[in-house]
């Protein structure tokens, strides 16, 4: 991630956080309510857009299978996080999760788009992204792991630093899990509403693993098929998180 990019999302995150004040400063405790009452689903019709790579549109009842790259990232500990003590200005717990995610989450999405990848689903505190293996798998390794590497600059950089000048809240820990594999992708719902997703261990193992804390882990299917041109350049170091095997990908020290 060069400068300018992390000058983007410097001038994104800021952008994000003043509409989540203004945001908040109109509808206040009333966000809880409208939050709970957001299924984030679309009527159903013949068929849907998607974020999903390769499909900006699927038809009811015809699934497709291909392969793809999912990269998971969560925001960790959230509840002793905030449980931590701030000195600045006093805001309630709903609120600085509301600002915190806001800064956060158009960032990771900001910096998975650049490498070709498309966030399908926001999780609460975090983000589910796709990187379609075809026609290149050994390119789409490549542009997820970059995407995950910056997605932790992105945090450390811009957001914690943002956040800390800003409320003087204590800096946020994510955790980053990737797989490879077929899935499914279909539409899923009730008669009257449906949305598109993706069923696969890619995105199961994806979600397990991203419990580490400021780390990127990738599961077994991904380091067997990993490129061998770029292994030397990163370390794999083997741990189990969440009753998955995986490992801890680092960049070797020159």
């Amino acid at each position: 991630m060069n400068s300018d990019q992390q000058e983007c999302l410097k001038a994104l995150a800021a952008s994000s956080l003043k509409a989540a004040e203004d945001a908040w400063d109109k509808i206040g405790v009333e966000l809880a309510a409208l939050a709970a009452n957001l299924s984030g689903v679309v009527k159903a019709s013949e068929s849907i857009a998607t974020q999903i790579p390769g499909y900006p549109v699927i038809e009811d009842g015809v699934p497709k299978v291909d392969e793809f790259v999912a990269v998971v990232v969560d925001m960790r500990n959230s509840t002793k996080h905030l449980l931590q003590s701030i000195s600045g200005p006093k805001i309630e717990m709903l609120q600085r999760i509301y600002y915190e995610t806001a800064a956060l989450l158009p960032c990771l999405a900001k910096v998975i788009e650049w490498k070709g990848g498309s966030v399908t689903e926001f999780l609460g505190d975090g983000v589910l992204a796709l990187f379609k293996a075809s026609p290149s798998r050994e390119q789409a390794i490549y542009a997820s792991y970059r995407a995950a590497e910056n997605c932790l600059l992105a945090t450390n950089n811009v957001v914690n630093p943002l956040i800390a000048e800003r409320y003087k809240l204590p800096p946020l820990e994510i955790g980053i899990g990737m797989s490879i594999s077929k899935a499914v992708v279909t539409l899923v719902g009730t008669e009257k509403y449906k949305q598109p997703n993706v069923f696969g261990h890619c995105v199961f193992h994806a979600t397990k693993l991203s419990g580490g804390h400021n780390v990127v882990v990738i599961d077994d299917a991904l380091r067997v098929v990993w490129p061998k041109t770029d292994t030397g350049t990163l370390r794999f170091q083997k741990l189990r998180i969440r009753e998955i095997d995986g490992y801890a990908v680092s960049e070797v020290s020159s």
